[in-house]
């Protein structure tokens, strides 16, 4: 594995084959589409030889590239006579347009047709999740945000999307999944499971998380008995400067306790409301406990993130999940646009000029 940094201009470095970490059955066709299968069958046997360029671009304006990187590598790694292609490819954290090729193959078909909707995958799930990060980043301002999206999908796609989100930005992942392809380690706080574990009791949670883990501050969930304001002067008075912070995670269901002798007319009192925040916040600190941090998580999004921004809501870290990968924004279509040299392609497309496009040289490292 190859650890990266990102670079001022918000790129990072070109990755290899030796980073990514590819199933076997990927080269044996078990991810390819069928159709894809059968038409390099065809070709092989009927019309090989042919020099053909393939393109690869999407339809949404301002995305961020990711995804490039992991599909050449694919290439290098399964495509049969690699060295012979010709591959140009933007890289992964550019800006692109509406219909901007974003990577060029040149070569025969029968070499690396098979691998088209394996690469169109890739390059949709990473480019939506880094587009997803970038347009939460765009609106949190100076506030962090750290990514949960660990248990809203597949754990498959754990270091895909951690990589993803990495190229967008962010390093406070959940797993150490999510930074196995540049080198991050998942960060974890206190669960619900451990209260629970205490029969509800916030404080004993605490206490025997830092007994166990001495050289960490704790960090604890403190919707567990729905009662944010409460539990977190009771836990901030038990444990002192041991505590770095509480995170807010109530279900949309509910109405924090709080709010139960209070007139909620005015507002939607459901969830982490920022009502809510704005109340523990005060209660911290008229006890002089300014210094315990407020995280918040549970259906944020750039929406709802950039209206507490401008509102002021005395928030020092937003967790997000589902925003990030299950909202898939960019889809990648693959176009063969080139035949022998000459134009081919279907009604409707053709090969689109891009100066941004690099030589890639085989191989890359």
């Amino acid at each position: 594995m190859i650890e990266v940094e990102l670079k001022e201009a918000g790129k990072i470095s070109r990755l290899t084959n030796k980073t990514f970490q590819f199933p076997k059955e990927l080269g044996e066709g078990f991810y390819a589409a069928n159709y894809f299968l059968k038409s390099n069958k065809i070709v092989k046997e009927n019309a090989p030889g042919h020099i053909v360029t393939m393109q690869w671009f999407q339809r949404r304006d301002d995305s961020m590239l990711c995804g490039v990187d992991e599909a050449i590598a694919i290439l290098h790694t399964y495509a049969i006579h690699p060295e012979e292609l010709i591959i140009e490819a933007l890289n992964d954290g550019d800006i692109i347009q509406n219909m901007e090729p974003v990577l060029k193959v040149t070569g025969k078909y029968e070499n690396f047709g098979f691998l088209e909707s394996v690469i169109d995958g890739v390059l949709a799930r990473r480019t939506s999740v880094a587009t997803n990060v970038r347009e939460v980043l765009k609106v949190c301002g100076d506030t962090p945000v750290f990514s949960m999206a660990d248990r809203q999908d597949d754990y498959h796609t754990q270091v895909g999307d951690g990589y993803a989100t990495y190229v967008a930005g962010i390093k406070k992942v959940s797993t150490d999944a999510q930074g196995y392809w540049w080198g991050g380690k998942g960060m974890g706080t206190m669960p619900h499971a451990l209260i629970q574990v205490c029969d509800g009791d916030v404080v004993k949670a605490a206490r025997i998380y830092h007994k166990t883990f001495p050289n960490e501050k704790v960090t604890a969930l403190i919707d567990y008995n729905n009662n944010v304001v409460r539990d977190s002067l009771i836990l901030a008075r038990a444990l002192g400067h041991d505590l770095n912070g509480v995170r807010i995670d109530t279900s949309k269901s509910l109405i924090d306790h709080y709010f139960d002798d209070k007139d909620t007319s005015g507002f939607d009192p459901h969830g982490v409301c920022k009502e809510l925040v704005f109340a523990l916040r005060e209660a911290l600190d008229k006890e002089g406990f300014n210094y315990v941090k407020i995280i918040v998580s549970s259906s944020f999004g750039p929406e709802k993130i950039k209206l507490w921004n401008e509102l002021k809501v005395p928030v020092d870290m937003y967790g997000v999940g589902t925003f990030f990968v299950n909202n898939m924004t960019c889809g990648f279509t693959g176009d063969l646009v080139m035949l022998d040299g000459k134009p081919q392609a279907k009604e409707g497309r053709a090969n689109y000029p891009n100066n941004r496009l690099k030589n890639v040289p085989y191989p890359i490292y």
